[in-house]
């Protein structure tokens, strides 16, 4: 009877930092049981890929060539009853 007591007087007595150990050892755990799982998500180890990326259809490589490139000048004008709010 008397070590129920004093395991009694005990967690009265400390009830604070034996929550505050509690939490912080949960909160790690999580911290460490999430960090495994995404170091175990993110390993491309021994996998192949069942995809040909390395073809493109005609089709695509006719509309990249009408693309146009950063040199040449787009015309951009905008209906005159608007304001366009870049035009320096």
């Amino acid at each position: 009877m008397f070590i129920f007591t004093a395991i009694a007087n005990g967690f009265k007595r400390y009830n604070l930092t034996i929550f505050i150990v509690v939490l912080v050892t949960g909160l790690s755990t999580a911290v460490i049981m999430l960090n495994d799982t995404l170091q175990k998500a993110s390993d491309t180890s021994g996998y192949t890929s069942t995809l040909d990326s390395t073809t493109f259809d005609q089709a695509t490589i006719d509309r990249v060539k009408q693309l146009h490139t950063s040199s040449e000048t787009v015309d951009t004008s905008l209906p005159t009853t608007r304001i366009n709010p870049f035009n320096e």
